[in-house]
């Protein structure tokens, strides 16, 4: 008996040791998946002014080129991670791979603007498949107590992505050409391809009577619906007039109709009985606040830097690297003390200290120059860093396996919408700050002044992401039992 136990002992630790290495190599291509997925949406924004030239297309036109690739990775993210958990997480990620890199080739060798813009928004349906499902696959290979230590890493990828994309995108422009900012990914998704098949877990079979069907009607609302929303917070240069206010009006319209579909429907895209968990909506909730929060800083440093400052354009893009830059580094430590102190404490921490730079930036100085900039962009993105991976790591940790792609799919979407909202949001709090009609011209004292009340503003809803994140604590003590892997089908 003793030696069978041993026997199966050894059996063990053999197969731990052979797991470890597959496990760093699909690790490898999850976290190069992340990073085509988050460098394409960055890489082709300084390409603009060049790529209007190359077309001779106006500033409107050439938008088209960015706001593609946003609309089908915002559109299509929920509906491809449910997709990935009906007929398998594996085949699909593959076939985004596939997709985006094939996308990024057609990209490269479009003769038209409309051709680039149609590859551009078959790029991001690959880019959503690759978004929505990496997160899914951490809970198939990591080990639990590992998930904030993997989910840390995925995050420092993602934030390398959009750090590298203007620098590599700027590079890329002036010696090769436009051309090469596209044509870039084409190897690493070659490779990420590669590494996904080889290392990655093979689907589980499951019997046609078993698996669940696919809600093709709430599909379609759902993608309607969050391409109205998105093209009404999107449109407009900065205004919001007769058109965006439609939009928004058939955005409202889409979630009642959406709402109403999936009631009804056999197998939902979104089990709306997932919400009724406060810990979940809680976490949803703080994403989309703090990443709209997030992009404040996109909005309002470079006005900041270039009118109130004085700087450059190198050193202005140098000062705004910083954020992503400590969004990088802090990713994997960020996990790390996610897996050792708990990721609900540390959620709790991110959103503390993200607070206290917003606060700072508030109260900051234009005498006390580009430090006065820097130093509260690192302690708001050291805050971001540790509230995302701490808060990506409990939604995650207990979803059930047949939910995982849809419920990363939505944790994904709530950080999209986060961003497009923040674009048009805390844009106007900044201009309606500046005292201003063109932000562009105002004078360094009014742009001081709108970015100090923006981020006032930006500390108020980290307030409320924190009374969320307390109140769904409390809640979720009232009704246990409910988990974001609860709802089953």
């Amino acid at each position: 008996m003793l030696k069978a136990v041993s026997a199966g002992q050894a059996e063990a630790a053999t197969a731990s040791t052979q797991r470890s290495p597959s496990v760093r190599w699909a690790l490898a291509g999850l976290s190069l998946s992340m990073l085509l997925s988050s460098l394409g949406t960055s890489i082709a924004n300084v390409g603009l002014p060049t790529l209007a030239q190359a077309f001779n297309a106006s500033f409107q036109e050439v938008q088209w080129i960015v706001l593609a690739y946003l609309l089908a990775i915002t559109t299509l993210i929920v509906s491809v991670g449910r997709l990935g958990d009906v007929i398998g997480r594996r085949r699909l990620l593959l076939a985004g791979i596939f997709l985006f890199t094939a996308a990024s080739v057609l990209c490269g060798a479009a003769p038209t603007l409309w051709l680039l813009i149609a590859a551009r928004a078959a790029q991001g349906l690959g880019a959503a498949v690759m978004m929505a499902l990496t997160m899914a696959f951490v809970g198939e290979t990591v080990p639990k107590a590992k998930t904030g230590s993997a989910m840390g890493l995925l995050g420092t990828m993602s934030a390398i992505g959009t750090a590298l994309g203007p620098s590599l995108g700027g590079v890329l422009i002036s010696v090769p050409g436009w051309r090469a900012i596209f044509l870039v990914n084409a190897p690493l998704g070659v490779l990420t391809l590669l590494l996904a098949y080889r290392y990655l877990p093979v689907d589980r079979r499951e019997a046609k009577a078993d698996r669940a069907g696919f809600d093709h009607a709430g599909t379609v609302l759902l993608a309607l619906t969050l391409a109205a929303y998105a093209l009404a917070m999107t449109l407009g240069r900065g205004g919001f007039g007769a058109l965006n206010m439609a939009l928004l009006s058939a955005a409202a319209f889409g979630v009642a109709l959406f709402v109403r579909a999936e009631t009804r429907a056999a197998s939902p895209l979104i089990r709306l009985a997932t919400f009724r968990d406060p810990l979940l909506s809680a976490r949803l909730s703080m994403n989309t606040l703090v990443s709209t929060v997030m992009m404040a800083t996109l909005v309002v440093g470079p006005f900041y830097l270039s009118r109130t400052l004085g700087l450059g354009e190198a050193a202005a893009g140098l000062a705004l690297s910083v954020g992503p830059l400590v969004t990088a580094l802090a990713g994997v430590p960020a996990g790390r003390i996610a897996d050792r102190f708990g990721a609900p404490r540390m959620t709790l921490m991110g959103l503390i200290i993200t607070a206290v730079g917003c606060f700072m930036l508030s109260m900051t100085s234009a005498t006390l120059g580009v430090c006065g900039y820097i130093a509260p962009i690192a302690v708001i993105t050291v805050g971001y860093a540790v509230f995302q991976t701490a808060n990506n790591t409990a939604v995650m940790a207990d979803v059930h396996p047949d939910q995982r792609g849809v419920t990363s799919g939505m944790l994904n979407l709530s950080r999209n919408l986060g961003l497009v909202t923040g674009t048009c949001v805390m844009g106007a709090v900044f201009a309606l700050a500046s005292a201003t009609a063109d932000v562009t011209t105002a004078r360094p004292e009014a742009v001081a002044t709108g970015m100090r009340i923006t981020f006032a503003v930006a500390a108020i809803l980290i307030a409320v992401a924190l009374t969320i994140a307390v109140g769904g604590r409390a809640l979720s003590r009232r009704t246990p039992g409910m988990t974001a892997g609860a709802a089953r089908p």
